[in-house]
């Protein structure tokens, strides 16, 4: 488990942080008349945590190696 740790991190960090900017950020300046693809917004969070899951993987194998 402590193998993936880095990933599974990354990729909870990088969704929620792609939701909580998108909601704070960019749905404050639609007018609510408008539609949004909820499908658009969540491959995009999906699409950003597989990043930050990918950058933690990385963190965590640069830690480990510096470690032992």
């Amino acid at each position: 488990m402590k193998q993936k740790l880095g990933k599974i991190g990354g990729f909870i960090v990088g969704l929620s942080s792609f939701l909580f900017s998108f909601k704070v950020f960019v749905l404050p300046s639609i007018p609510p008349n408008d539609e949004i693809a909820p499908g658009a917004v969540l491959i995009a969070a999906i699409l950003n945590g597989f990043l930050f899951g990918f950058i933690g993987s990385l963190l965590q194998k640069h830690i480990q190696r510096n470690r032992v």
